[in-house]
């Protein structure tokens, strides 16, 4: 009796230690060696938890399949394969509960050694669900096969808070990009907070329909646009922080850099529902030198956008200037109400407002700075650094602590104009080196 136990103890064992790692064909539960480095392609058909004691690679296009549930513990370390685009999908009836916390963010990063890391070194993460999207079907593009969209806008996808996303942004195609953070179709019940994107190789968020809302988003050092909005997306998001390294822009032929980017979709049509986000408290910088030519605008928006932005503050040498509504239709937008701009600071480039109905942009109750004079704005001393972590907060007395206007209901109440009044929502949970960072 005494032997056949040991021998039990040992068969079960050496069974569970043979399993493979999550995101194995077989999907079973795993039991793994606390330190594990495992590796993960193909789909997720049950629930699975990535554990903090253990790091992840992906390899290749990784999907959470529908009624699957992804939940990533605090502190948990994801790489991604650059050889084969690693890219983690969620699809649509699908969830990720990845909820880090200021002093254990969860951190999806490059696998490369540090110092050698680069814009594109794997694909990003890709949330896709079930509310309302003006283009049909709907697809990733570059992947070209996952479909989102639908009429439920209080769907679920999930949780994503104090998360990291670096050195994301490789092609799928040529100049097909990945995002560092894609939201396609993604509902007002999810929750998106506290999330950095790093030097990324397109736009640091890109919202595909969906009324998702989102807040505290930090954009830093990445390619291609910081913000962008398409295919109907009608959240709200407040408190956002772009810093643009001036040496990096996108040198595709058929794009440039700009802190935001609207669009209806791609041909401007009046598919519905228009894209009629509304931003609030976002703060857009250029780090100091010479931007490349391929920079831009601070808000690009253009083919019959409808998007609104209140009390936020555009700096740095833009080439083309401040704000740009590109278009007839965009500008038929801003004319006709449907959007809005009020509460906005720019300074530091050459025009305030590119195109556009100037005098009702200028409008006093509008509290709009198209020429605001940096000396006397009282921003932080190295606002604009080049390296390190810049100064995010006003200096006391500064014009921007109470400059505001009131912003509209469904956003919290303030009349500071930037993401940033007293308070550094950045502490703790940032990376502004990932580069030298030891993961």
């Amino acid at each position: 009796m005494k032997f056949s136990l040991k021998l039990f103890m040992f068969l079960l064992v050496a069974a569970g230690l043979s399993i493979s790692s999550c995101g194995r064909e077989d999907d079973e539960d795993d039991v793994v060696i606390p330190g594990e480095n495992l590796t993960v392609k193909g789909s997720i058909t049950t629930n699975t938890t990535w554990a903090a004691k253990n790091k992840y690679l992906l390899e290749g296009f990784v999907y959470v399949e529908s009624g699957a549930t992804l939940t990533i513990e605090p502190g948990t370390i994801i790489k991604g394969d650059k050889s084969t685009k690693a890219t983690l999908i969620v699809k649509p009836g699908a969830k990720i509960i990845a909820e880090g916390t200021k002093t254990k963010p969860i951190v999806f990063t490059s696998n490369q050694a540090k110092g050698s890391r680069n814009y594109g070194d794997w694909g990003g993460l890709i949330i896709l669900g079930k509310a309302t999207v003006n283009k049909s079907p709907a697809t990733i593009e570059g992947e070209n096969i996952s479909t989102f969209g639908g009429t439920d806008d209080n769907d679920n996808s999930g949780i994503l808070k104090y998360v990291r996303l670096e050195f994301g942004g490789i092609a799928f195609e040529t100049d097909k990009e990945i995002n560092g953070l894609t939201l396609g179709g993604v509902g007002k019940g999810t929750t998106i907070e506290y999330i950095q994107v790093s030097n990324n190789g397109d736009d640091a968020y890109e919202w595909f329909g969906g009324n998702v809302n989102a807040k505290y988003l930090v954009s830093f050092k990445n390619l291609d646009d910081d913000f962008d909005t398409d295919w109907g997306y009608s959240g709200k998001v407040q408190y956002g922080y772009a810093l643009r390294d001036p040496k990096v822009a996108d040198q595709c032929t058929c794009s440039d850099s700009n802190g935001f980017e609207s669009d209806n979709d791609a041909a401007g049509s009046e598919a519905t529902p228009q894209t009629s986000a509304t931003f609030a408290n976002m703060s857009i910088v250029i780090a100091e030198g010479t931007p490349d030519a391929k920079f831009r605008s601070v808000f690009r928006l253009r083919r019959n956008t409808a998007i609104s932005i209140y009390n936020t503050l555009g700096v740095g040498a833009w080439p083309k200037g401040g704000l740009e509504l590109q278009d007839a239709p965009t500008q038929k937008n801003f004319t006709d109400n449907k959007s809005d701009f009020k509460g906005l600071v720019l300074g530091g480039m050459t025009k305030g407002v590119v195109l556009g109905d100037e005098a009702k942009l200028k409008d006093a109750v509008r509290k709009n700075d198209f020429a605001a004079n940096l000396l006397n704005l009282g921003l932080s001393a190295n606002y604009n650094a080049a390296s390190g972590k810049p100064g995010l907060l006003p200096t006391a007395g500064s014009s921007l602590l109470t400059g505001g206007v009131t912003l509209p209901a469904g956003f919290e109440a303030n009349t500071f104009v930037g993401a940033f009044s007293t308070t550094d929502w950045t502490e703790g949970w940032t990376n502004w080196d990932p580069q030298n960072t030891d993961y």
